[in-house]
């Protein structure tokens, strides 16, 4: 889901970071989110909504929704939209999530 090619701008990829999302081994890159990592590696289902338990993912990008909320480092309510990406990060949903959703 990564733009890897276009015919005007150019994307230099460099650094692999490796963390884990519900212990399954992901590879981001130096300057990513966390929410761009996931959605790169093809997670689209980052929480549930809280009333009527509806999935959740990529909403505002921003901060400001709260629909990337995940637990980081053992650290609840992260959001993975503002949170760069760091080397053997353990990132878990906070609600219970099929993998690929």
């Amino acid at each position: 889901m990564r733009i890897k090619e276009h015919p005007i701008l150019k994307f230099d990829y460099q650094n692999e970071i490796h963390f884990t999302y519900n212990n399954q081994a992901m590879i981001g890159y130096e300057g990513d989110t966390i929410a761009a990592a996931l959605y790169d590696n093809g997670i689209r289902h980052f929480s549930n909504s809280v009333v009527h338990d509806r999935p959740r993912g990529l909403y505002c990008a921003i901060g400001n929704c709260g629909s990337c909320y995940m637990r980081v480092n053992g650290v609840d309510n992260v959001k993975t939209c503002m949170t760069l990406l760091e080397e053997n990060m353990v990132v878990e949903s906070e609600v219970s999530v099929a993998s690929n959703d």
